[in-house]
């Protein structure tokens, strides 16, 4: 039986509209907080990339980025976009061990469901080196959503909290803070952001 959504479909079916509809948010605000938090020339993972927009900026801030998309279109045009190869990977297929000095998931594991995250969390957290640290959005609320065809995870800090105390991991929240979508487009849209911590 068919599943009710599925993101990686929806972002292959359209991702030149969703090229052109994110390409040109300005998301310095949230650059600015998560940069002054790493070593300058560190090592990022964009984990799940969509238009390539972020890992554009960071590589022309002089990090090394490695992005990754599970839509074969995006990475496509992301890819072009970046002046770089961009793998075609689903979260759940993250194998990297102890790499990255950060990860930027900007918009993306909102699309994992509530009880898949948990695993994928540990992918990342296993991904990331120690005293690493890790930039999370989601919508901002309760429950979850189907839209276009794509689930979205809305999040509490309260809950969240008690996903990430349940991982045995010692990761902190270090920062969360809420804003309304930078898209001007679509500016009823609350997100949360949590910028994490893994501590020694």
């Amino acid at each position: 039986m068919k599943k009710k959504y599925d993101a990686i479909e929806y972002y292959n079916n359209n991702a030149k509209m969703y090229f052109e509809q994110t390409v040109d948010v300005d998301m310095g605000i949230v650059y600015d907080k998560f940069l002054s938090l790493i070593p300058d020339c560190c090592y990022i993972l964009d984990f799940g990339c969509g238009c390539g927009r972020d890992s554009k900026y960071f590589l022309e801030h002089g990090y090394k980025v490695k992005a990754i998309d599970g839509s074969i279109e995006m990475c496509k045009l992301a890819s072009n976009y970046i002046g770089q190869d961009v793998s075609c990977l689903r979260f759940d297929e993250l194998k990297d061990e102890n790499i990255y000095d950060a990860i930027w998931a900007c918009s993306s594991i909102l699309h994992v469901s509530k009880e898949e995250l948990p695993y994928i969390l540990k992918l990342m957290i296993r991904a990331l080196k120690k005293n690493g640290i890790m930039y999370i959005t989601f919508k901002k609320g309760e429950n979850h959503e189907i839209k276009d065809g794509k689930y979205y995870s809305f999040f509490t800090r309260e809950e969240f909290e008690k996903i990430l105390d349940k991982l045995e991991y010692n990761i902190e929240i270090i920062d969360c803070f809420d804003n309304w979508s930078f898209d001007k487009k679509r500016n009823d849209l609350l997100w949360i952001n949590f910028i994490l911590w893994l501590k020694y």
